[in-house]
């Protein structure tokens, strides 16, 4: 087949496309009229048609393609007139699709509401790295590296570096508060914690934790229950009391632990609260002498209270959660019954 028939060919093959598609239509455009179209294969055959017949093939080539963008712009208006009919039979008046709305995570709930009354008594949030020195973490805090304390606590290390950590509580950020900021102190620092546990339905590899630090002149034991029972009753309700019991840890002296009526059974006794009256929501003590004189803080001159409490623990309490795998999981089922939480 000569130039001239292939050409010829080209031009009916237009005239007879079937085009069903607007996908169709498009490869159409693409054959025709596209970069790399097959027209410009026949018109880099000019140069070898003769000189009395140039003219007759410039017109030849001309006339396939206005047919081929005629075709084109014939079949495209087709389909947008079809669009535009389909759309003008639309009942606009039909209720439009459901868009599901989030809501906050419990955790977070329960973190902002805890910030949120604290920050009543003047705290001041105060967050800082995760992946903590081994000074911040554990030796500012009266646990050097030969002291049993550490063994309460099983530690990530980054790198097999026995100097760095993934923090283990948020106490890694009041000591560096109390490096670099002078008395009065009053903060909170929520944040995430790591510890190597083995994660089962009341214990996890990570966890959240807000921790309270409040350093000035004359700061006492009194104060500290008097701020814990003012959080208790807020929190949880006006009819809360508290319990202090003594405990341990290496960073306070005294230290207690803090319980509240249930809150489920009102002290009668329920499963929640193992039928004791009581439930256990966090740990407290006056910071001990010796980490503030590791922060550079006078001990002789003041004094100060120092608690925290995990946050997972105090949401579990709260909405009756058996389960702190949940919590992590993000199962929309479990996460949409909190959407008109607190």
């Amino acid at each position: 087949m000569d130039i001239f028939h292939k050409t010829e060919a080209l031009l009916k093959e237009i005239g007879e496309a079937v085009i069903p598609s607007s996908e169709v239509l498009e490869l159409f455009r693409i054959r025709f009229l596209g970069t790399k179209n097959v027209l410009k294969d026949v018109f880099a055959e000019m140069k070898n048609i003769p000189s009395d017949r140039k003219k007759e093939f410039g017109q030849l080539i001309n006339s396939v393609k206005l047919a081929a963008e005629e075709r084109y712009a014939s079949e495209k208006d087709k389909f947008e007139s079809t669009v535009s009919s389909s759309t003008e039979q639309l009942d606009l008046t039909l209720p439009g699709d459901v868009i599901t709305v989030g809501a906050r995570h419990p955790i977070q709930l329960v973190r902002n509401r805890i910030i949120e009354i604290f920050k009543r008594l003047g705290f001041a949030v105060e967050e800082n790295r995760e992946i903590e020195d081994d000074w911040h973490n554990f030796t500012a805090l009266n646990m050097p590296e030969d002291h049993p304390a550490r063994d309460m606590q099983d530690t990530f290390f980054v790198n097999f570096n026995p100097d760095i950590v993934l923090r283990t509580h948020t106490s890694s950020v009041q000591v560096r508060v109390m490096e670099n900021q002078k008395p009065p102190i009053r903060i909170l620092s929520p944040g995430r914690v790591y510890r190597n546990e083995t994660i089962s339905a009341r214990s996890h590899c990570f966890f959240h934790q807000i921790e309270g630090l409040y350093i000035d002149e004359k700061v006492s034991f009194a104060d500290l229950l008097q701020t814990l029972d003012f959080f208790a009753k807020e929190f949880f309700g006006k009819d809360i009391k508290i319990k202090v019991r003594p405990s341990y840890f290496p960073f306070t002296e005294p230290s207690a632990e803090v319980d509240v009526t249930c809150f489920i059974c009102a002290g009668k006794g329920c499963n929640v609260c193992k039928y004791s009256g009581w439930v256990e929501i966090l740990g407290c003590g006056m910071v001990d002498p010796k980490v503030l004189e590791n922060c550079n803080i006078d001990s002789k001159k003041y004094s100060g209270f120092a608690f925290g409490m995990g946050v997972e623990r105090i949401t579990m309490l709260k909405y009756q959660i058996k389960d702190i795998r949940l919590l992590s999981e993000n199962d929309t089922r479990f996460l949409e019954q909190f959407k008109s939480a607190m």
